[in-house]
């Protein structure tokens, strides 16, 4: 696991200045402690940091091919890179290391572009080509591994993280107003947008070639749900033998693993399956586990707390597990530093116990396997069942799109009203994924109808681009699309690749292997969700290996006990940032209306912790980057 950065100067005669490549590779050591590596040539600069994972003596980067013609930089792993590395020296190809590094540049002299169809991981590389002077960008399928860029008619430049990019002269640190907009109503920024105006991240399946004819991208990889007639006892036998396959590719290393344990059927199942694939191998199941929880001292607390059933997962496979118990106190603490370690702003605030998970996980183990993806891939979140039963009453009461107007106005809540306006809509245009930021009408009163107005039209547009994509596909699968290509890479996975690598942990996740997923897109919906809730064929494995409660449990998420700190011992704390009157809220949203927001939630009247906290978020966010950006530009 590593971070990578380059510049590309359109004009061949410009030569790429050395320091600014250093101090991109530096803004990114602690995503790669262990070493790094800068090449120059002319007009091209390869930046690298590396966390050492396989072939810890050998891997140093960039790596070269044989005649010194091609150089690559890449972040993430290759399961298959020995199989394919067997293949290509059985092709003619010289190998000087045991990296997957130095297999995926052969692969690219072997197949071109097409390279990134025989590689099975998570990854962003950049290969210099010197000979056609000029750089292939790639991404994996599902966006495990973040890759940014900033493009304008003189230079391009890239990096694992945005913040390498604010190293480079030229490239402007400033709101993208529509980005800011589309947070407040998504809590993400759905790619290939970022908060910043003018850097883009590189979308998930998709791949970059830029030289002096100028930047061409193109898609080389997309979610399918084309269905195959397979009986349910044959599926349940082939995604027991895949998801086994899965998490067997992802033990690769030479460093301890170890899982990040919420709990929850996901990681639990992880963990049932490496358990296992240990006795099969060596008798040793001795797997260290960790998850976090909370003090309970409120009700909130001890209702949010995952001790309890990581705790039963962790004893029925006899793991070594260790906790982390968090305080308000802590989660105020980290809160400055959370938005450095993202980036941008991401209203998740799951991102804070993650991090201290990370930060304990770090002190026993380099890599860890964690559950993300399974939700996505399998139809895990109960929100799939509720639009569903919805569609399905739209279907059966053919006037309910003339009623739901008079149910919304009857409504008491702005949340029912919103549901209520929702039940006389298709799927399509009704859903918005699985997490909302604030409503039409609390949007309204922070920004104004006229941007309401347009953020609704944009957010609006981008789901339905989705719909549109997946048109083919049952309305389930429809929203499983939409949710895995806009929340799982934009909030899921930036939140678990930026949080990890913040604390020098590579984190791995065997759901989202690309076999799998194309797997599961084939599944008939009664396979995702059946009686006992989502992720039906998951629930069906995993009878009689994990404990019952952990089967029937209904999902939970990653909770927070947001609401009662932030009318507890966060609040002060929450109104003097938001309230100051330097704030970055008073100058981009109203300011009574941030108040009138504090004070509701601090009497009890209305629960605006999470709109709050993305209030939070974009402040410190805006402190830490755009202010004090201008700062050092004012002092230069």
């Amino acid at each position: 696991m590593c971070a990578i950065c380059g510049i590309l100067n359109f004009d061949h005669s410009d030569a790429v200045d050395q320091s600014v490549i250093a101090s991109m590779a530096q803004t990114l050591a602690h995503r790669g402690p262990d070493d790094d590596g800068l090449f120059v040539d002319g007009s091209a600069g390869l930046g690298f940091r590396r966390l050492s994972i396989i072939d810890r003596s050998g891997g140093h980067q960039p790596i070269f091919n044989e005649d010194k013609s091609a150089a690559i930089v890449f972040n993430g792993e290759i399961y298959n890179y020995r199989d394919l590395a067997a293949t290509l020296s059985n092709s003619g190809h010289v190998f000087s290391t045991r990296s997957d590094t130095e297999t995926i540049l052969h692969a690219w002299e072997q197949y071109g572009e097409d390279c990134v169809n025989h590689l099975r991981g998570m990854f962003a590389f950049a290969i210099w080509d010197r000979r056609r002077r000029q750089i292939m960008l790639a991404r994996d399928r599902v966006g495990i591994k973040p890759l940014y860029y900033y493009q304008n008619a003189r230079f391009l430049a890239f990096a694992s993280e945005i913040k390498a990019l604010l190293q480079v002269p030229g490239v402007p640190c400033e709101v993208d107003p529509e980005a800011l907009d589309q947070y407040l109503s998504l809590r993400y920024v759905p790619g290939p947008r970022t908060m910043f105006r003018g850097i883009y991240c590189l979308p998930p399946g998709h791949l970059m070639i830029a030289g002096q004819s100028g930047v061409r991208i193109r898609q080389y990889w997309d979610f399918n749900f084309s269905k195959r007639d397979t009986p349910p006892k044959e599926a349940l036998e082939q995604f027991d033998h895949l998801l086994e396959e899965c998490v067997r590719m992802h033990l690769v290393s030479e460093v301890p693993l170890g899982v990040a344990l919420s709990g929850g059927l996901d990681s639990s199942a992880i963990l049932a399956v490496m358990s296992k694939l240990r006795r099969d191998q060596d008798g040793d199941t001795r797997i260290k586990t960790f998850s976090v929880g909370y003090e309970n001292s409120t009700a909130e607390e001890k209702a949010s707390s995952e001790f309890e059933y990581a705790r039963l997962a962790a004893d029925a496979f006899g793991a070594d597990h260790y906790e982390y118990r968090l305080s308000a106190t802590a989660f105020e603490e980290f809160i400055p530093h959370l938005v450095w370690s993202l980036d941008e702003p991401l209203a998740d605030p799951s991102c804070i116990p993650l991090h201290y998970i990370t930060k304990l996980a770090r002190e026993h183990i380099t890599v860890i396997l964690s559950g993300e993806g399974a939700d996505e891939i399998l139809g895990g979140y109960n929100i799939y069942n509720r639009m569903l039963t919805m569609d399905r009453v739209n279907q059966r009461i053919p006037g309910m799109r003339k009623v739901s107007p008079i149910l919304a106005r009857l409504a008491p809540s702005e949340k029912m009203r919103r549901y209520a306006r929702m039940s006389g809509q298709s799927v399509d245009r009704s859903y918005r994924g699985v997490c909302r930021g604030f409503g039409t009408e609390s949007l309204s009163a922070l920004i104004g109808e006229q941007r309401t107005s347009t953020a609704e039209a944009s957010v609006d547009e981008t789901f339905l681009d989705c719909f549109r994509s997946a048109s083919g596909a049952s309305p389930l699968n429809r929203m499983l699309y939409a949710d895995s290509k806009l929340w799982l890479p934009d909030d899921l996975l930036l939140k678990a690749d930026k949080i990890t690598m913040g604390n020098s942990l590579e984190l791995r996740v065997p759901f989202l292997d690309h076999r799998l997923v194309e797997f599961a897109g084939a599944l008939p919906d009664n396979l995702k969700i059946g009686k006992d809730g989502g992720k039906t064929l998951l629930r069906r494995a995993m009878r009689g290996v994990l404990p019952a409660p952990i089967i029937d449990r209904p999902k939970k998420g990653f909770p927070v006990p947001l609401s009662s700190w932030l009318r507890g011992p966060l609040r002060q704390f929450a109104s003097d940032h938001l309230l100051a009157a330097n704030s970055a809220c008073r100058s981009w949203f109203n300011a009574p209306t941030v108040s009138r927001m504090l004070a509701q939630h601090e009497k009890g009247q209305v629960d605006r912790s999470q709109e709050i906290w993305s209030l939070l978020v974009f402040e410190f966010w805006h402190n830490h980057f755009v202010d004090n950006t201008l700062r050092r530009s004012h002092a230069a």
